[in-house]
């Protein structure tokens, strides 16, 4: 059995880059799932992906229900384990399993429900692909609920203090993904061609895999998942902390979905390449965020833990400590995408115009990197704090700010590169402004405020 991570001792550096490192590892196999998929549909055609990347945005959804009890469960568990308090933790698993069962359950029937009129929304035009994008939406919305649940199991292992263990799990899940990916979607053998269908089933039958072995694995932690009593009466309390923490969350993450729609369209009309462009652009630099979002949720556990143990030096120590870290990556990612766009951006799309068109993008994109960092990482912070309401004010608003903000710089000289202006000055303040918030927090708190910036450096 892996051994949690004490947070509370030891090594504050040591201790973040070892609980950041697989998670971040997780990050990229989750982002492997669609990728693999799309692949192999590439091979059946065009159309075909269009279908399943369809269908697949009501997945993406989901991941907004999902955070209410994931960053329940990372939360209340961590910070239950820094108080010793293996019962309270056991509480805000179960109350958090049986919330995303429910919501899973919810979400999934009404998928099912309501397949035709939600994939009608997008006009595709030929019943084939009409009827590709039914068939994938009705089978993911039967596996919801262990499409759902993998996440929160996630969370709350890494409340633990173990986030190798999720990731060894996820690991499987890949691996059962990319086997049965060709061999359902393209017909190997004596199975059949399944196509968009074949990639659904292939998909549910890696999470089932994935929620198995969790399970397996939870009855090993005796002091954690024996007894929860997922099928007795919930606690309202412990139900509106969770909702409390994780709502804003949740709330910030749908409506960036639906802001980044806007702005989309915005782009669009300057035709299909740019928003290619931006597709592609957005994708190298997941490289830096899902690396940012892995230090979030290790400084989330980190803070986590250590406020439930009263350790407030390391509660201090521990966010500067992780924003050293994470500010060497952000200034990594802005050199890599100002000095090297070109390079990158044609092994994706060897285009010449496109790839124009890319090296701006990511130049402008570039100057962000280092406060985007930032940001995701300070929001990790409140998080263990229990504070989740800033980062979601925080993220809301400059997000928001981003459509007219597009609409003023892209209608002056700049035209289409003032929509990347936007884009990037507002992940720049939210850097500068969140961090600000929790300096000034910790400042402000009675119980960090007796500390200061030099004693960071007997870590």
């Amino acid at each position: 059995m892996t051994k949690a991570i004490n947070l509370t001792e030891g090594s504050i550096f040591k201790a973040l880059i070892k609980l950041a490192m697989p998670i971040i590892g997780t990050s990229f196999v989750q982002m492997a799932y669609n990728m693999t998929d799309m692949i192999w549909m590439g091979r059946v055609g065009a159309k075909e992906v269009a279908a399943v990347g369809t269908a697949g945005f009501f997945t993406w959804l989901a991941m907004a229900i999902i955070l209410i009890p994931k960053i329940g469960a990372e939360v209340g568990v961590s910070q239950s384990i820094g108080r010793r308090d293996a019962d309270e933790a056991k509480k805000y698993i179960k109350h958090s399993m049986q919330m995303i069962i429910f919501l899973a359950i919810l979400y999934g029937a009404f998928l099912i429900i309501f397949r035709k009129p939600l994939i009608g929304f997008y006009k595709l035009g030929e019943a084939k692909i009409v009827n590709d994008a039914v068939t994938y939406l009705v089978i993911i919305s039967i596996g919801m609920v262990f499409y759902t649940i993998n996440p929160v199991f996630t969370a709350v292992f890494n409340g633990y203090g173990d986030s190798k263990t999720p990731f060894n799990i996820n690991v499987i899940g890949l691996i059962m993904n990319m086997v049965l990916d060709p061999l359902l979607i393209l017909g190997v053998g004596p199975f059949p061609r399944l196509e968009a269908a074949g990639a659904g089933i292939a998909t549910v039958i890696a999470q089932v895999t994935v929620t198995i072995v969790f399970i397996r694995e939870a009855r090993k932690r005796r002091e954690l998942f024996p007894g929860l009593g997922l099928f007795t009466r919930p606690d309202i309390k412990h139900i509106k902390t969770i909702v409390k923490l994780g709502f804003p969350v949740a709330l910030q993450s749908g409506l960036f979905t639906i802001f980044a729609m806007i702005t989309a369209r915005i782009i669009a009309q300057w035709g299909p390449i740019p928003i290619a462009v931006q597709k592609v652009g957005s994708q190298i630099e997941s490289i830096s965020w899902m690396t940012a979002g892995g230090f979030q949720s290790a400084m989330s556990a980190f803070i986590g833990q250590n406020y439930g143990a009263k350790k407030w030096d390391r509660v201090f120590k521990g966010y500067f400590s992780g924003l050293a870290i994470v500010s060497i990556i952000g200034i990594f990612a802005t050199c890599l995408l100002i000095f090297g766009a070109g390079p990158v951006f044609s092994v994706f799309i060897p285009e010449e115009e496109a790839i124009s068109y890319g090296i701006v993008y990511l130049k402008i994109l570039g100057l962000s990197q280092l406060f985007m960092c930032i940001e995701i990482t300070t929001a990790g912070a409140f998080i263990g704090h229990g504070k989740t309401l800033p980062p979601s004010i925080v993220g809301i608003l400059f997000n928001a700010l981003r459509i007219p903000g597009a609409l003023i710089l892209s209608s002056t000289f700049l035209g289409l590169d003032g929509v990347w202006w936007a884009i990037s000055i507002s992940s720049i303040l939210k850097g500068v402004v969140l961090s600000t918030w929790h300096i000034l927090f910790l400042k402000r708190n009675p119980n960090t405020r007796q500390f200061r910036f030099r004693n960071i450096v007997y870590m």
